[in-house]
């Protein structure tokens, strides 16, 4: 395998499958399935999932909500959302851990750096929920900041696109894709990857990051074997 450490990110809007909103038990149980090929190849593995299928706070703000109180309530959704793929990994029968970033004792372990490590270490899965725990940052911040604390050595960014392209290619059919691409060339090219905060710490820490399609079975298991799927973002 060419990763021994990785870090998913996962958007709260994967889990929605077919469904308009919420969580498909049948998208998680395929995303358990995958996460569990490849734990039993060795490979540790930390998640960070978004919030968005169930409430995003930049929209509520928007609308006219507070930005603070609707990204306390974004946190808390990426906290269901971690809850639930902790259930379906553990339905899969993968030893799972929830750590977040708020506390929430009766529901899941706080954020220790040492203690995550050391549960990566024994062939736990450690997902971690509540963002990075602050307004204003979004769970892409969250994942960079965690993959580097556990000094994992790629960020996987699962998404329903497979890789990244020059436009849009669900809009735009002559849309080109990148195998790989510098960091300078994303931001040069003004492509959207991660936002600013999240792609520009992962440059400064020289972390790889690879989108991918999550949804097509078996990619993940590829990615980690080091075959050319998606788009590798380096230096």
């Amino acid at each position: 395998m060419k990763y021994k450490r990785i870090l998913l990110k996962l958007s709260g809007e994967a889990l929605m499958g077919d469904l308009q909103y919420g969580i498909d038990p049948i998208r998680l149980a395929e995303y358990a399935n995958d996460i569990k090929a490849i734990t039993e190849q060795g490979v540790q593995v930390a998640i960070v999932i978004g919030g968005g299928n169930i409430f995003r706070g930049v929209a509520g703000a928007s609308k006219g909500m507070d930005r603070v109180q609707g990204d306390h309530m974004g946190m808390l959704a990426t906290v269901i959302n971690g809850l639930a793929l902790q259930g379906a990994l553990e339905d899969a029968h993968i030893p799972t851990r929830l750590q977040t970033a708020i506390k929430i004792n009766e529901v899941a372990e706080p954020f220790i750096r040492r203690k995550a490590m050391r549960h990566l270490e024994k062939g736990r899965v450690v997902i971690f929920g509540g963002g990075t725990g602050n307004p204003y940052f979004t769970t892409d911040s969250a994942a960079v900041l965690r993959a580097i604390e556990v000094e994992a050595d790629v960020i996987l960014k699962g998404t329903r696109v497979d890789g990244i392209y020059n436009t849009d290619p669900e809009k735009d059919s002559k849309a080109i894709k990148f195998d790989s691409i510098s960091f300078d060339d994303v931001l040069k090219k003004g492509l959207k990857v991660m936002d600013t905060t999240a792609f520009t710490l992962s440059q400064e820490n020289e972390l790889p990051i690879i989108v991918f399609d999550m949804n097509k079975k078996g990619n993940l298991f590829k990615v980690i074997e080091g075959e050319k799927i998606g788009t590798e973002v380096n230096l």
